[in-house]
């Protein structure tokens, strides 16, 4: 169906170039950059490139420059070795609170505790209790959802520090949203990470505020937190609800330094490396299954995967990142303005697609087309935090070129059947190649408009073909006149003429049309290449004469006249049907040469031309002078000449310079 109508658009362009030919360029471009950006938006808005975009923004992702480690945070790890040592998972209420009161000795400014402690864990339940009663101590809590009923908050810990460690995750699995607030049917909650983050801030004196732009987005200092739509960059009807903002990820091992478990509690740490920090304690453990997919992870999901506390502590890095050093937070675009980017580059695609038709500059500029947007797009990203679409401009810079070439195609292949159904597609390789490189100035309402030039004429008859065709079947017959004219129609085009009309058992052949021939040089190769093709004729039909005897048909001769004149050529009939007509005095001249004292013949193909084609062949071709002659119909009498064959020896005449008109 597209093609179909795509086809439709095509014939409706053709027709508006030939009355407004300076249009045609930007309607065509206009037009397939509305189709194809129209289809990219299409499918974008039913999810159809999500995932793709998605891709991209990992590939982006993973180009980050590594930075040193976020000197404000600190991951204390739950290790593999660290479970072993303890024998068992999750690890006891005494061991957590002994690690917690070891940290609070080297006075850390906030302690995240990213383990469940909802129920008491083997020993140690009061003393764990008395480490809770700290301000600066942070616990969780899990939403849940409709199949789970989530975990109860840590025992003794007020709800002001109390955070949920849900992450939302995309259709793919992959965790690229930082859920900084959610919305349940009894409360507003905060996320483990925002929790950890203020409580912080609140140290220099920073709290939450409404912003100035709406009242409804949180602002830190001068920072404010835009949260994302549904729509918000290459997403398209996500799960927006409650206050999500899009996660900014930095290379994993640079995101804080580690130490284990087991280093904490037997003292083998420096203390500046809590003093004043913001401590997460999280299992980093493979067997503890707190493990997500990041986008450094799309490419390897089997090594890459990350672990929940790794990932709070990229949420709290880019929080502070951006209210207390003022990196941007991801921003995006609104949504016209994307429509405008992608339309943009379909237009760019249009206008390569039409100006560069060899499909090696062609491709060449549309790589580096691609390349731009892409690389514009990646600088954005990277150095603005601005998060733009990149798939779907691609799209439509590649749909809109490929219209526009596609409509190429099929009006150079409607242009190309008008030439050759107006020339019967009886021209020689080199002479619709000449054609073809005219075509835009030859084609106009679908003709060939006529035009006043000098050509050279030849006419075939067949010797006493109406006495032959009586001793014949009618079908023997046609298929022996067709074999004729087979062989003679050959050599026109070996010597770059065309068929005119076939005139029964003859033809009309052109040399020098329909390409105007602009200097006397030209005119005198149409006409020596006129009766070249007559000697060519005659020996085919000796040819054929001793193959048909063979097979018990009659041999015959044939007539030949040619003469070089002014003609006028072009399109005759109406618009269902067209040929290419051959008009002047020029071409009855010729007829009347070839149908001239038919008596006098003496070998297989004799051949007459008039002074006029004389003047151009002389010293190529002998001849032999049957003098003035009054032509039938004619008033004046035309010198007359019988070619005899080629000189031996070729001598370029002189010819007299004339005006061609």
């Amino acid at each position: 169906m597209i093609f179909k109508f795509v086809r439709q658009i095509a014939a409706g362009l053709s027709n508006v170039a030939t009355t407004h030919p300076f249009v045609i360029a930007p309607l065509t471009i206009s037009i397939a950059s509305l189709i194809a950006t129209g289809s990219v938006l299409g499918l974008r808005s039913l999810g159809g490139l999500q995932q793709l975009e998605l891709m991209i923004h990992d590939s982006m992702v993973r180009l980050q420059r590594e930075h040193p480690p976020n000197p404000r945070l600190l991951i204390v790890e739950i290790t593999e070795k660290d479970i072993q040592e303890q024998q068992r998972w999750p690890i006891d209420d005494a061991v957590v609170a002994q690690l917690i009161q070891k940290l609070q000795t080297y006075h850390p400014k906030v302690i995240g505790l990213d383990i469940y402690r909802d129920i008491p864990q083997g020993t140690g339940f009061q003393q764990l209790q008395q480490q809770f009663r700290a301000d600066n101590v942070i616990g969780i809590t899990k939403i849940g959802d409709s199949e789970d009923i989530g975990v109860r908050p840590p025992i003794a810990l007020p709800p002001e520090r109390v955070g949920f460690n849900d992450f939302p995750l995309d259709p793919d699995g992959i965790v690229r949203r930082n859920l900084l607030i959610a919305n349940t049917d009894t409360q507003i909650l905060y996320s483990f990470s925002l929790r950890l983050a203020l409580n912080y801030l609140a140290g220099q004196n920073i709290f939450p505020e409404a912003s100035k732009i709406n009242p409804d987005y949180l602002q830190l200092k001068n920072t404010v937190f835009f949260p994302l739509d549904e729509n918000s960059g290459a997403y398209q009807n996500i799960d927006a609800s409650g206050y999500q903002i899009l996660l900014k990820y930095r290379i994993a091992s640079s995101i804080a330094q580690k130490v284990s478990l087991t280093q904490v509690l037997k003292g083998e740490i420096d203390p500046a490396l809590v003093r004043g920090k913001v401590v997460l304690i999280g299992a980093t453990a493979r067997s503890a299954r707190d493990f997500f997919l990041t986008p450094y992870g799309a490419t390897n999901k089997e090594k890459a995967l990350t672990s929940g506390v790794e990932i709070h502590a990229q949420s709290v890095n880019q929080i502070l990142n951006a209210v207390l050093d003022g990196r941007r937070l991801f921003w995006f675009w609104q949504e016209w303005a994307e429509v405008l980017w992608i339309t943009g580059w379909a237009l760019v695609g249009g206008i390569l697609g039409w100006y560069l038709r060899h499909p090696i500059l062609l491709s060449g500029a549309s790589t580096l087309a691609i390349g731009v947007l892409g690389g514009s797009s990646l600088s954005l990203f990277l150095c603005q935090s601005c998060w733009i679409p990149i798939a779907a401009p691609t799209m439509a810079l590649v749909a809109t070129g490929g219209i526009v070439v596609a409509y190429q195609a099929y009006k150079a292949q409607r242009q190309q059947q008008i030439v050759m159904t107006l020339l019967g597609q009886n021209t020689s390789p080199e002479i619709a190649t000449a054609l073809w490189k005219s075509r835009d100035r030859l084609i106009k309402s679908g003709k060939l408009p006529g035009q006043r030039l000098i050509a050279t004429m030849l006419f075939t008859d067949v010797k006493n073909f109406s006495t032959i065709s009586e001793q014949m079947p009618p079908e023997f017959l046609l298929d022996w006149l067709n074999e004729y004219l087979e062989a003679i129609t050959h050599e026109v085009k070996l010597h770059q003429g065309i068929i005119n009309k076939f005139t029964g058992d003859g033809l009309l052949a052109v040399f020098g049309v329909p390409v105007t021939r602009h200097t006397v040089e030209e005119i005198a190769e149409d006409a020596r290449n006129a009766v070249s093709c007559a000697l060519a004729m005659g020996d085919r039909l000796s040819e054929l004469n001793q193959v048909w005897q063979e097979r018990g048909l009659p041999s015959i001769e044939m007539r030949v006249g040619i003469f070089t004149g002014t003609v006028v050529v072009g399109s005759l009939g109406g618009k269902d049907r067209l040929e290419y007509g051959v008009i002047g005095d020029s071409v009855n001249i010729a007829s009347r040469l070839e149908s001239y004292a038919k008596e006098r013949q003496s070998e297989i193909c004799r051949i007459l031309i008039a002074h006029d084609t004389l003047v151009y062949i002389q010293s190529e071709f002998a001849v032999e002078s049957w003098g003035p002659v009054a032509l039938k119909g004619k008033h004046q009498v035309v010198e007359v000449y019988r070619v005899l064959g080629h000189q031996t020896k070729f001598v370029a005449p002189v010819i007299q310079e004339t005006q061609i008109t």
